[in-house]
């Protein structure tokens, strides 16, 4: 935890965070930053203006690297271990993981209303694409290994590319909803966030 009492300098690092955080999502959604380019300003702007009202407010602000409503929201409901990078998956890894990723979507559609209330990244973090927590994280890898197990390569194939759809689907419906209202995008939260719960339920079958 850092205690910053500069006001330019935390604008600075206002304005820094705003553009790391857009450079990150766009990695690691490039389906979704492709379709959705025209609010990463919006949302740098949005973030600045806020971390401005805050340091005029509020004066010397406290920044902490993790976020206790954030936390709250992902239910203990997940179990194993982390993916870690180039780290081999076992077949009976891949089996667990596949197990509890299974658990954590039909967590999220049964409670889906009152998790859909932390936004957007609340529901994303569900689906495994933001953070570690929910036994989504790594599902790509998950369903490659098990491939191999196929009776059928040319039908599960083809199954898991349907699922990988709808989970972009899913995943940009969400990613859109946060900055819906201060784009010229059409739509709402709410209606956004609709729309993610129906690609859920197809790719949950």
């Amino acid at each position: 935890m850092t205690r910053l009492s500069s006001a330019p300098a935390l604008r600075l690092l206002c304005i820094l965070s705003a553009f790391a955080f857009s450079a990150v999502s766009a990695f690691t959604t490039p389906q979704v930053s492709f379709r959705n380019s025209h609010v990463a300003l919006d949302m740098v702007h949005r973030r600045e203006m806020i971390c401005a009202i805050q340091i005029l407010l509020a004066g010397p602000l406290v920044i902490s690297s993790t976020s206790a409503a954030n936390a709250a929201v992902m239910a203990a409901t997940t179990e194993g271990a982390v993916f870690k990078p180039g780290e081999s998956l076992s077949t009976d890894a891949a089996k667990d993981r596949f197990l509890l990723a299974r658990k954590d979507v039909k967590y999220l559609l049964a409670n889906y209303s009152e998790i859909s209330k932390g936004g957007g990244d609340a529901v994303r973090r569900y689906l495994g694409t933001v953070g570690v927590t929910s036994g989504m994280y790594g599902i790509g890898k998950v369903l490659k290994k098990l491939r191999d197990e196929a009776e059928d390569i040319v039908e599960y194939t083809e199954t898991m590319d349907d699922f990988n759809a709808y989970l972009y689907q899913a995943e940009g419906a969400a990613y859109q909803s946060l900055f819906v209202e201060h784009s010229s995008a059409s739509g709402t939260p709410e209606s956004l966030l609709a729309t993610a719960k129906g690609d859920v339920v197809q790719m949950s079958k």
